[in-house]
C-alpha cells in the first residue's frame, strides 16, 4: 500500500478518521490546560576549610581546598536527599521538589541546591530557604562528631538563588506522546473499517439463500464430484446392453 493509496482510505472513511482526531485535539487540550508548568531554581555553594586549616594560607580558604571537602560535599548531599531532611523541609519550608547533588564536571566540592514547584515566588523562597538549611545541616552533622568550632567546615554561597525557569521539556513530552498515540489510534480505526468494507464486499462471499438445496447429510461419491466440479448440470447413467436387447422386436 503505498502513500496513494492511504490517502484514498483516509478521504473515503473520513467519517471513522475525523472524530478519532477530534478526540485527540481533545486530549491534548486537556493535558495542556491540567498539567502545570514547573518552574525550578538553583543555587551553587561550596564547601571551604575550617578557619584552622587556613593558618598556614594567611586565612584564604580558596587556598587551602582539600580532596577531603569534597568526600564531605558528597557526603552532605546525600543527607539533605536522605527522607530525614526530605520531612523536616516539608513541614518547616515553604514547600517543593528539594534536590542536593555533587555540580557536574566540579573540579572542588561545589554543590548544586535546587527547588522545583508550581508557584515562580514561592520555589525561589524554597531554594532560599534550602541554601540556608544546608548550612544548618552541615553544622548539625559535624557537631554531631563534637566537632570543634574553629575546625568546622564552612560553606560559601557561590551563586545565590536564581530566577526560576520554567521547565517545559516534561510537558511537552506528555502531550507530543498524547497527540502521536491518538493518531495512530485514528489510523488503526480507519483502516479496520476500510478492511471489514472491503472483506463484505468481496465477490463469492454470501450466505446461504432461501431456496438453495441443503447438502446432503452423507455425500456419496456422486455428490461429492457434482461438490468438485461446478459446472456439472446433470448425471449420465450408462445402462447395461441387455437392456436394449430385451425390448427389441423379434
Amino acid at each position: 500500500m503505498d502513500l496513494a493509496e492511504i490517502w484514498r482510505v483516509m478521504r473515503r472513511r473520513w467519517y471513522v478518521l475525523l472524530p478519532g482526531l477530534l478526540l485527540t485535539a481533545a486530549l491534548i487540550t486537556g493535558l495542556y490546560l491540567l498539567v502545570p508548568v514547573e518552574y525550578r531554581s538553583q543555587s551553587t555553594v561550596s564547601l571551604l576549610n575550617s578557619d584552622k586549616a587556613t593558618v598556614p594560607f594567611d586565612g584564604n580558604p580558596f587556598l587551602s581546598t582539600q580532596a577531603s571537602l569534597t568526600g564531605m560535599a558528597d557526603g552532605l548531599a546525600r543527607n539533605l536527599n536522605s527522607d530525614d531532611s526530605k520531612a523536616d523541609l516539608k513541614a518547616h519550608g515553604p514547600g517543593g521538589l528539594y534536590e542536593a547533588k555533587i555540580a557536574d564536571n566540579a573540579l572542588g566540592p561545589f554543590m548544586w541546591l535546587s527547588v522545583t514547584g508550581t508557584d515562580p515566588a514561592a520555589v525561589l523562597e524554597a531554594d532560599k530557604f534550602f541554601t540556608a538549611y544546608a548550612e544548618k545541616r552541615l553544622r548539625e552533622f559535624q557537631a554531631q562528631q563534637s566537632v570543634a568550632p574553629d575546625a568546622m567546615i564552612r560553606m560559601v554561597t557561590i551563586v545565590p538563588p536564581q530566577k526560576p525557569e520554567a521547565q517545559t521539556k516534561t510537558r511537552l513530552q506528555y502531550l507530543v506522546m498524547a497527540g502521536a498515540l491518538g493518531f495512530v489510534l485514528s489510523l488503526v480505526a480507519t483502516f479496520f473499517v476500510e478492511a471489514r468494507r472491503r472483506k463484505a464486499d468481496k465477490p463469492g462471499r454470501r450466505g446461504p439463500v432461501a431456496g438453495d438445496p441443503e447438502p446432503p447429510a452423507n455425500p456419496g461419491p456422486d455428490d461429492l464430484g457434482s461438490a468438485l466440479d461446478p459446472t456439472a448440470t446433470m448425471a449420465l447413467k450408462v445402462l447395461p446392453s441387455s437392456a436394449f436387447r430385451s425390448k427389441a422386436p423379434r
